[in-house]
């Protein structure tokens, strides 16, 4: 039956946290597998189903149900039904189902937005005079990240054993993801230095031996909206906001190559760090000015050479 061997795959994930998997993933398991309980009671009207009854079009009606009644959108509907087809591999590894349901099923992710703030609304955020002290802690570790590229929970996490000395001779940060486990070597920048020594006395700092001391991710992303508000900033801010602008705005756009960023950003792929580059269209012009500028450097050499020959 279906649905023990999902809560079986969800039980030994958790007993694997944090060592294989972040808490997040675990959830999003969850949530998974209430989908589906819930999709099989809508469409059978039964609480479980028999693995071989699992087909290409159990996959497809799944996929329309939670289009339909769960009203998720296409990135989210691809997200639950891979996590799905994750549950498919093992029955299928384990010789329980002989025909893969997913073989003719194509769907894929759309590209979305990704916001990022531009260099006058960084220099905004960090000369702002906030009105509590609350909110200014939240800019500090929000341009933290704009500064090193890390996620959430790897900024939680950071510990004075992730800062190294790099091979240039100064500080970097050593750090594994949370998410993948792909290791980040990042060069500390002046900005993100000081703002580890600025907090280096916390109590928060001192009693849990971390160097930022971060808020929760929820609570986090509400300061941030009062932020954007104040810094009448007209985006989305949230906190993997800054982990983009990192991405665009203080590397990418200042020519930084992408295989020195998606090296930083601790990605397995160079394609993942791509998606960053299609939208920073300031570097592509300034290239293009560039070109321009040579270009017209030899066609003004080559008609004064007319001109004298």
């Amino acid at each position: 039956m279906l649905v023990p061997i999902f809560e079986d795959h969800n039980n030994k994930m958790e007993v694997l946290i944090p060592q294989e998997y972040a808490p997040g993933t675990l959830e999003r398991y969850q949530t998974s597998l209430k989908h589906t309980k819930d999709f099989i009671k809508w469409k059978f009207n039964i609480s479980d189903i028999n693995i071989t009854k699992i087909d290409h079009s159990f996959v497809a009606d799944y996929d329309f149900y939670l289009r339909s009644v769960c009203k998720c959108a296409n990135n989210t509907t691809v997200k639950y039904i891979k996590n799905f087809k994750k549950i498919v591999r093992i029955c299928i590894a384990n010789g329980w189902i002989n025909k893969d349901p997913f073989l003719n099923y194509k769907v894929k992710l759309k590209e979305v937005d990704r916001p990022f703030l531009t260099d006058a609304e960084i220099i905004t955020v960090i000369e702002k005079d906030f009105a509590t002290e609350r909110l200014r802690l939240v800019r500090d570790i929000f341009i933290f990240s704009c500064y090193t590229g890390l996620a959430y929970i790897d900024v939680a996490q950071l510990t004075s054993a992730n800062i190294c000395l790099g091979i240039d001779g100064n500080k970097w940060i050593y750090k594994n993801r949370q998410k993948t486990d792909s290791e980040s070597r990042i060069p500390l920048l002046p900005i993100p230095n000081e703002i580890i020594a600025k907090y280096e006395s916390h109590p928060q700092c001192l009693n849990k031996g971390t160097l930022i001391p971060i808020l929760s991710n929820q609570r986090m992303n509400s300061y941030l909206k009062k932020i954007a508000d104040v810094c009448h900033i007209n985006k989305e801010l949230t906190f993997h906001v800054a982990r983009h602008t990192f991405a665009t705005t203080v590397t990418l756009t200042n020519g930084v190559p992408m295989e020195s960023v998606s090296k930083m950003l601790g990605h397995k792929s160079l394609k993942t760090t791509q998606h960053y580059a299609k939208i920073v269209d300031k570097k592509v012009g300034e290239d293009m000015q560039t070109l321009r500028d040579k270009l017209s450097l030899n066609q003004n050499y080559n008609a004064k050479k007319t001109a004298t020959s």
